[in-house]
């Protein structure tokens, strides 16, 4: 069966190898980022819903992140 996915749509398969993680991981990883679907479509062989991603806002907000060993804890005030 042929896909029938925008060719300038990312399925969370794409996510997750730009990301370098699994896709389960990247699910979780595009919700911390804030990255939302664009839009879904069916999937071509179980016709269940499938997310479809702005490869653009992924890029943005994968490169936004903080890098490893980031402390976060001591920009903030403590009251």
């Amino acid at each position: 069966m042929a896909d029938e996915r925008p060719p300038d749509l990312w399925t969370i398969d794409d996510v997750a190898a730009h990301l370098g993680i699994k896709p389960s991981s990247a699910r979780g990883a595009l919700s911390r980022m804030g990255v939302r679907a664009h839009g879904f479509r069916a999937h071509p062989e179980s016709h269940r819903a499938q997310a479809l991603y702005d490869p653009e806002q992924v890029k943005a907000a994968h490169a936004a992140r903080p890098g490893k060993g980031h402390r976060s804890d001591l920009g903030k005030e403590t009251a």
